[in-house]
């Protein structure tokens, strides 16, 4: 009951003045699954505590912030699927799923914070790059951590749709786990191909 009057006090109180997003991804390294991009607002009026690059969070810590910024802040999402990463290249793609991001926030932000040193192309307003912002800047960790646990969701819903690889575990990333069953079971279609051991795991089947 709390948490619906909460989410419909987000839709019907105004935006803050001055709206600065932070961007953030999840996802370039792993060689399945998709790349996921944050997109956060936060309310002044509503600050939240304990935000930052969200690697060294703990799992249950992430969970319970994301639901804060859920909550109190203004969120968009943007993906790239393992498709698009093959295509594009994982940069370009990660370019993508951050203006995703952006487009997808309920407003249109007067300015970006996004973490790393570039910055995407067709953004609806100017933008910065900033180089670990995740841990410097508040925005940037809510969408660091948005990212993260938009897609280690979806890379649990994986383990349940292509067993054997373990992605409930290691999330895509080239664990030795992951790379034995690669190798064992050859790549399966969310695998990106364009990456070396998955091309190779292809080849030698």
């Amino acid at each position: 009951m709390a948490m619906a009057a909460a989410m419909s006090d987000l839709f019907t109180r105004p935006a803050p003045r001055i709206l600065i997003a932070g961007v953030d991804e999840a996802g370039r390294g792993p060689l399945a699954g998709p790349v996921v991009a944050a997109a956060v607002i936060l309310d002044p009026a509503r600050p939240i505590a304990g935000l930052g690059d969200s690697k060294v969070i703990s799992e249950k810590r992430r969970a319970g912030l994301a639901l804060q910024i859920r909550q109190f802040a203004w969120v968009g999402v943007g993906i790239a699927e393992p498709e698009e990463i093959d295509r594009l290249n994982i940069l370009q793609a990660t370019m993508t799923a951050m203006a995703r991001a952006v487009r997808n926030l309920p407003f249109t932000p007067g300015h970006i914070l996004i973490d790393g040193n570039r910055v995407p192309h067709g953004l609806p307003c100017s933008a910065e790059a900033i180089i670990k912002g995740d841990a410097s800047e508040a925005a940037i960790g809510a969408a660091s951590i948005i990212a993260k646990t938009v897609r280690d969701d979806l890379m649990l819903r994986a383990a349940l749709r292509f067993p054997g690889y373990g992605f409930e575990g290691h999330k895509g990333y080239p664990s030795a786990t992951h790379r034995n069953a690669l190798i064992a079971l050859g790549p399966c279609p969310i695998h990106r191909f364009s990456y070396a051991p998955v091309r190779a795991a292809l080849e030698n089947r």
